[in-house]
């Protein structure tokens, strides 16, 4: 069978622009789909043509199968990448591509199946003799049988949707009393995000690392083993860095493994790129998670020590193709890093942010530095999809170059407009616990108060924010002075002249939050600052583009300065400071409203859990809410009184809206 010659790209962002890429690369014509929300975004721009498929709400666009596959016919596209997510484990899609015609560019509609009902998929891989975590995977999904045997495994336990991934639908439960509760969560989260609410129930590991298989296979029988990845770090249930290979693990460990996958693969007859993922325990001993039946997020990580394009073969596969003998003897070559740089706050809980990047800077690319984004400057993140702003893949030589590499990548990043985990990563991958590969899956949560301290800032941090006021003030000056009739008129110049003096004056700022008065003085080659009686000597230039170079005391410093309305985001080695000028003459902040309990985002009501004039403790759910595919709960803040319910189940809210109207106990 020839290569394709058009295919279309059932996804969106990151994952489309990922595909188009490399289809590009091989003379493959693509075709983006896009929603309403999705009109000017950079994969539709990107492909080589596009079709509108249907509303913002992903189930009434990308999740709309007959929509999808019309706009491929329509096209003349002769088969559908669907990427991963969304549909890309769709059994039911996979089937219907074919029945229209459409080549899918996955593995076997039988694979998809059998992987896609995580009970199921166990029981196969106990008969392939793929070693399983003790757990309850059958049909009875009463409460009480699973409460059952939950008590019968003991506890803690791991709740998960059987028809899911990506931490959708999983609980730990750690006692006996939270179980019906978790289980109700867990329950609806999972019924949101896949239409099922089946769930099993598994024994919790203390702390297990996460090390996955990415496997490979065609049609004509090959299968191997493209060596394994790290994915420990983790929160709620979600990875934040990958790596390959996995530190520490032996060559037999690491070839007993890739045994167990290519048995699972082979076991459902499997073909194209897979992932077979594992719980290894602090024993050494390994057990089966489940199958990813697609390419997984951070495939790059694998495509940076093997060398291969994953989603070229993935197109060649599909196309009949055999896999090269030379892949049963692939070497790793050096150590890779990807890290997920989201739209959220970790100091509100890693809350998902919504809105328009209004600036975005990310490290230069090259041999050694890889960015897969599907944004860029101008675009919005919006309640609609996952908040995923950009990957960062970095290679080195050894695990310790690529830590420095990822560190350094994150420096020079920075985006303004919402709140990002930019810093958060920073923090992580500095962390001397990472750079001794201390791994697991609770890795976050034990290092949580390093990990989320608020860090003030410190000296060289109240400099380059001066500075950054300084040539800002300097720049709009000059551009004053191009337009104004007489350039050389001295009120154009903002020197601080004065006769027979050294200029001076003081500048008076906030930096994240804290008031600050600089004493400047002006010399021939830039300016010396007085913080709080010590003094520096300090100059710089600025971009038209906000990158800030410092150097103080001779000392070189990189930031992002960017203006908006009144104040500047000002980025340091992944930080974000407000940076302002203070009226002196402005009144007080207002007061915040008084009990009530808000939305913190954009979202639909799923669950209201309490009624008008009901006494509650602090920390009881008022409100359950559902925004960028996961759930988040309203809780009490104290003891108190629910004194009005101001939502309803299935509406949608706004950021900021008071959902519950509450009297505390004291009546403060």
């Amino acid at each position: 069978m020839a290569m394709f010659s058009k295919i279309l790209i059932a996804n969106r962002g990151e994952i489309a622009t990922r595909v188009i890429r490399t289809a590009r690369r091989m003379g493959v014509s693509t075709v983006a789909v896009y929603s309403d929300a999705d009109r000017d975004a950079l994969h539709v721009e990107r492909a080589d043509e596009a079709r509108y498929i249907g509303p913002a709400a992903a189930r009434q666009s990308y999740l709309d199968q007959q929509a999808v596959i019309r706009a491929a016919l329509d096209s003349g596209a002769e088969a559908v990448h669907p990427g991963y997510g969304f549909l890309s484990e769709n059994a039911d899609f996979a089937e219907a591509c074919q029945a229209a015609g459409l080549v899918f560019i996955g593995p076997p509609v039988s694979a998809i199946r059998a992987m896609g009902g995580k009970s199921e998929a166990k029981a196969l891989m106990a008969e392939a003799g793929v070693p399983l975590v003790p757990g309850y995977h059958g049909a009875d999904q009463s409460p009480d049988r699973l409460a059952a045997e939950a008590a019968g495994i003991g506890y803690p336990v791991l709740l998960k949707a059987s028809a899911g991934g990506g931490g959708k639908g999983m609980r730990v439960v750690e006692r006996p009393e939270d179980f019906a509760a978790e289980l109700a969560g867990a329950m609806r989260e999972s019924l949101a995000s896949f239409g099922d609410d089946r769930m099993l129930v598994e024994k919790y590991l203390v702390r297990p690392r996460h090390v996955e298989i990415q496997v490979f296979a065609d049609s004509h029988g090959n299968c191997v083993s493209l060596f394994e990845r790290d994915c420990s770090i983790q929160r709620r249930h979600q990875k934040v860095i990958e790596e390959a290979p996995a530190p520490g693990l032996s060559a037999h460990l690491r070839r007993r493994m890739g045994d167990a996958a290519i048995a699972a693969a082979k076991a459902i007859g499997y073909a194209g790129a897979g992932t077979v993922e594992f719980l290894l325990d602090m024993s050494g001993e390994f057990y089966f998670m489940e199958m990813n039946t697609r390419l997984q997020v951070e495939h790059p990580v694998t495509e940076y020590i093997t060398g291969l394009d994953l989603v070229e073969w993935q197109l060649r596969v599909a196309a009949g193709e055999p896999l090269q003998e030379e892949w049963h003897h692939l070497r790793m070559n050096g150590h890779a890093m990807e890290v997920r740089l989201y739209a959220e706050d970790p100091a509100a809980g890693f809350l998902p942010s919504t809105g328009m990047l209004t600036n975005l800077a990310m490290p230069e690319p090259g041999l050694d530095v890889r960015i897969d984004t599907g944004v860029r400057r101008g675009d919005r993140i919006t309640v609609h999809y996952d908040p995923m702003i950009a990957k960062l893949i970095v290679w080195g030589e050894d695990r310790t170059a690529a830590v420095r590499r990822m560190r350094q990548a994150l420096s020079a990043t920075a985006v303004a407009g919402v709140a990002t985990n930019i810093g958060f990563l920073h923090r992580l991958v500095s962390h001397p616990a990472f750079a001794d590969a201390e791994l697991d899956t609770g890795f976050i949560a034990r290092h949580e108060a390093d990990l989320l301290a608020e860090i003030p800032p410190d000296e060289a941090e109240i400099v380059v924010a001066t500075l950054g006021i300084l040539l800002d003030r300097r720049a709009s000056a000059a551009l004053e002075a191009e337009r104004s009739q007489d350039p050389c008129s001295p009120w154009t110049h903002l020197d601080g002249f004065r006769l027979n003096l050294p200029s001076r004056e003081v500048v008076r700022l906030s930096l994240g939050g804290e008031p600050l008065e600089v004493i400047v003085t002006q010399d021939p080659r830039g300016y010396r600052l007085e913080i709080s009686g010590r003094c520096c000597a300090v100059e710089g230039t600025m971009s038209s583009d906000g990158r800030l170079t410092a150097r103080i005391d001779g000392r070189k410093l990189e930031a992002w300065f960017w203006k908006h309305d009144n104040a500047w985001d000002l980025f340091v080695d992944g930080r974000r400071y407000l940076v302002g000028q203070p009226d002196p003459f402005a009144e007080g902040q207002p007061e915040s409203a008084h009990g009530g309990l808000t939305a913190p985002m954009p979202g639909v009501i799923r669950a209201v859990l309490a009624f008008p004039g009901e006494k509650v403790e602090k920390g009881r759910a008022l409100v359950v809410m559902e925004a960028m595919k996961m759930e988040h709960t309203i809780r009490a803040p104290s003891d108190g009184t629910v004194e009005a319910i101001n939502c309803t189940e299935g509406a949608m809210t706004e950021a900021g809206t008071v959902l519950v109207s509450f009297m505390p106990e004291d009546g403060a």
